[in-house]
This record gives C-alpha cells, structure tokens and sequence, in this order.
C-alpha cells in the first residue's frame, strides 16, 4: 500500500504540473480548473488514498462499479461525477451517489433523472454532453447530442425538478470534422458554452480534456479535466 501511494503521489505531482503549465500558458489562474480523477477499473482502496493526497473530485462511468465504491467511500470528503453514457435503468442507483452527471444527452433521461432526484430528495447538476461527430437529430458514437440540441436539452433541465443544468461536457471525437484535432473541438464546445451561459448564466461548467489532451483543453477554457490513467496507470481490461 505504501508503494501504492507513493506511485499516486507522483503521478498527481506530474499531473498537477502539467495542468499548472497549461494555465500558465493560457494566462489562467490554477484555481480556474478542477481535476477529476477517474477511477474506472481501480479499487476504493485507490480512492482512499487519493483522498489522503488531496483529491476531492472522483469520477465513474459504470454504475455497477460506482455504486459500491462510493458507498465504501461514503466516510471521505468527496464530490462524485458520473461520466458515462447513462441508461434510464441505471439512473436511480447513480442518483444515491453522483453529485454531477456529465452525460445528459436526451430529454427522456432529464426525466428519469428528475423523477429519481427528487424521490431521493436530491438536487444534481447535469451536464449536457455535445457529440461533435454528431449530425443535427443524431446521437455520437460515444454519446451525447448534436450541437442543435443544446438548446432544448438546457430548457429541459432549467424545468426538471431535483436538477439544475450545470454546463457542457465532451469527448474529443474519433469521427468527423474534429478528429484528431482536440483543441479545435474544445474551441467549438466552447462557442456553444458561451451560447449555453447567455440563457442560463449558472451552466458554467465545461468539463473538456483527459490524460493525453488536458493541456488543449485547458487552453480552450475548460473549467474541468477529467483524468484517469494519467494518475493511476494503464491497468489491463477486465473480461
């Protein structure tokens, strides 16, 4: 264990710097961006432990593995995110733990996720997830929804009991005009963020940027970075 933290500790140091440089070199304030630390695949014991280091915000995107980490983890001060493409089914389990949902992308899960919140006397903050690979109606490869459909999925939020809209989240895409190109991604989810804040000037989250692209992201102005291997290693697929 000890062998462990000291492994964790070092690779927060390194990710911390990084994330450090980035806003140095936007001219941003360190304080302006959240890390998330995402523990798919990695023990609670790993989670106790970044916690002991200084973490605060942990990430999941199977509620299967989420649901008994955060309850073994219920003692520590943390702020638990929900990043995966999210079935109804699932909604009222991550609705006991998740503090944020970062995979709204259509309006039958704003409702599932309301009627959840508020059975459990919750209030969350969602955030719409933008698939740039995605055509106007059309749903990306990695979820979300198409730039058009910002709009209607923040009303909806804006009028869901138990939940608030919080901002935008995106993966940077494998398909279409931004492949390949984070930084040109993050930029174009940030135009959509401004126009996001003109009807709602409390979604200003934009959670933007992993391992291998944190610093594009933070450059664009992502406000959050979600980062797993970065900080826990490459560990091998289960199954």
């Amino acid at each position: 264990m000890t062998d462990r933290r000291t492994q964790l500790a070092g690779n927060l140091a390194r990710v911390e710097e990084r994330i450090a440089a980035a806003c140095a070199a936007a001219g941003r304030q360190r304080d302006e961006v959240t890390l998330i630390v995402v523990t798919k695949t990695y023990p609670a014991s790993d989670i106790r432990l970044l916690a002991e280091l200084g973490v605060r915000h942990v990430a999941e995107n199977r509620d299967q593995d989420a649901a008994p980490k955060a309850a073994e983890c219920s003692d520590l001060p943390l702020t638990w995110h929900f990043v995966g493409q999210l079935q109804t089914n699932k909604v009222r389990s991550v609705v006991r733990y998740a503090d944020v949902v970062h995979s709204v992308d259509r309006t039958r899960l704003v409702t599932a996720l309301s009627t959840a919140a508020v059975g459990a006397g919750r209030e969350l903050d969602c955030l719409i997830q933008v698939a740039l690979d995605a055509e106007s109606g059309e749903r990306g490869s990695r979820g979300g929804v198409a730039p058009d459909g910002v709009a209607e999925l923040a009303g909806a939020l804006a009028s869901a009991e138990g939940l608030r809209p919080a901002g935008l989240m995106t993966v940077a895409p494998l398909a279409g005009p931004f492949a390949g190109r984070p930084g040109a991604a993050f930029g174009r989810l940030m135009e959509i963020a401004t126009d996001l804040r003109a009807a709602h000037p409390a979604a200003n989250m934009v959670s933007a940027g992993m391992s291998a692209d944190l610093e594009e992201a933070v450059a664009a102005g992502a406000t959050h970075v979600r980062v797993g291997s970065a900080v826990l290693g490459v560990r091998p697929r289960l199954g």
